[in-house]
């Protein structure tokens, strides 16, 4: 059964969702998305749920028919600098930013946005496996980041980013404990899963 086309009646609307929220390392991505009206595609759900394979599908899809799309990143800088929830909702606000069609309303995966230019919004728990636009950010997001994160395991591959992209498994856990950190850690993250302090950086050597 297909997601649902849309959610406010005769506005242009998009749909926002992240990727990299969880994770201890790396950019947090947000994508937004406009659909044509009437658009439906059987196939979009929530990424989590889909194939990489399928997820790069879409991905192509998505691109082919919106309206609209844009992607919005927040660096691991600026995440420790304010925070990842304030650092996702920046990520949306920069995706809608770029938008070359303005919308006038947003749809949210999840339960907490930040207005954005007086325009009305909903924040929708689980949006991405009930709304077709918001599914379309999650993919986008998704499928983006990854790719970013496959690039910089090309930099530092002792991490693991190829495969887990930068989520905190016990690989990840046990590279930082042996390798430390890198620019692209979050640093405000409790890296190790514990409370110890870890102040030391990788460098060149250590990659």
């Amino acid at each position: 059964m297909s997601l649902e086309n849309h959610y406010y009646e005769g506005k242009i609307e998009a749909g926002c969702d992240e990727a990299g929220r969880g994770c201890l390392a790396g950019s947090v991505y947000a994508a937004a998305v406009i659909l044509p009206d009437g658009y439906d595609n059987p196939s979009l759900n929530d990424s989590k749920r889909l194939s990489a394979a399928k997820r790069m599908r879409l991905r192509d899809e998505i691109v082919r028919d919106a309206r609209a799309w844009a992607i919005g990143v927040v660096t691991p800088q600026e995440i420790d600098h304010i925070n990842i929830l304030r650092a996702s909702i920046l990520a949306m606000h920069r995706a809608l930013e770029r938008l070359r069609v303005m919308p006038e309303a947003i749809i949210v995966d999840g339960n907490r946005f930040q207005p954005y230019r007086d325009l009305p919004y909903t924040t929708i728990v689980k949006g991405d496996g009930k709304y077709q636009a918001i599914a379309a950010a999650s993919i986008l997001a998704k499928t983006y980041r990854d790719e970013y994160m496959e690039r910089l395991a090309q930099e530092f591959p002792r991490y693991g980013w190829q495969s887990n992209k930068g989520y905190p498994t016990p690989q990840h856990r046990e590279a930082i404990r042996q390798y430390g950190v890198t620019p692209y850690h979050r640093k405000s993250f409790d890296l190790l899963g514990s409370q110890e302090l870890f102040l030391d950086f990788a460098d060149d050597e250590t990659r």
